[in-house]
């Protein structure tokens, strides 16, 4: 049976994500924050066999830790997914928190690295397995207010782009899928639990599903060694802020 290490699987694409790899056939390491929810999905997905880890990818030592007590063939996935992180705030620069600028690159650059680093031992002794990294269109194109969320879903890009370089000699691939607009609760999270604010966000259109995303995930993730989709596009808008309302 495949692996597959999930992170930030306590809701939104992670969760959608873990569901699918579930149903696709996958043995799961679902990680997060929330205990709660990660045993509620473990629940949910009976009999498939899940193993749940709690911890925050901005803490290097805790997640070596908790990697560690993962049996080694849960510590060498076939499949790691990238997806904890987050945007906070939406002001511009010179009006913006440095507490949120720390919380986006912690979590969307030092965390990937952080998880990746744990699992990369056993990935390339085994000579095979695929990284997937959630990056954004907001690390494909700038807007107004989005600058460190930006920056750091660019660095995931360049970081996608690299390890894809570094790793190919060992024979694990890497690509990364960058969502546009999907109903979740990332606004939530930027807007810092305004949830009127957080639902104009997806007001008059039809923004994308979290079941979704996880459909190219797994299309992504199950296709033969010789094949590598490198990178995702997805999106209910033409452009980052190119939204038709109705």
């Amino acid at each position: 049976m495949k692996t597959a290490f999930i992170t930030g699987a306590s809701s939104g694409i992670g969760r959608a994500t873990a569901v699918a790899l579930a149903g696709a056939g996958f043995q799961l390491v679902v990680t997060g924050r929330r205990r709660e929810r990660l045993e509620e999905l473990a629940a949910q997905l009976a009999p498939a066999p899940v193993q749940v880890l709690v911890f925050d990818v901005r803490d290097r030592g805790a997640v070596q830790a908790a990697v560690a007590t993962l049996p080694a063939e849960l510590r060498a996935p076939d499949v790691l997914v990238n997806n904890a992180g987050g945007a906070h705030g939406l002001t511009p620069v010179q009006a913006s928190d440095p507490a949120d600028w720390d919380q986006m690159l912690d979590a969307n650059v030092r965390g990937l690295l952080n998880v990746t680093h744990a699992l990369l031992p056993g990935m390339t002794a085994r000579q095979t397995g695929f990284i997937l990294n959630i990056g954004s269109v907001a690390g494909q194109e700038a807007y107004a207010n989005g600058n460190v969320y930006c920056a750091s879903k660019a660095a995931v890009g360049m970081l996608t782009k690299t390890m894809r370089l570094d790793l190919l000699p060992t024979g694990v691939r890497v690509a990364e899928v960058n969502p546009g607009a999907v109903a979740t609760e990332f606004s939530q999270v930027r807007f810092k639990g305004d949830t009127a604010r957080a639902a104009k966000v997806y007001e008059g259109f039809e923004p994308l599903r979290p079941e979704d995303i996880a459909d190219i995930i797994v299309f992504m993730v199950t296709r033969p060694p010789h094949v590598t989709i490198a990178e995702v596009l997805a999106g209910a808008q033409g452009a980052a802020t190119t939204i038709v309302r109705k």
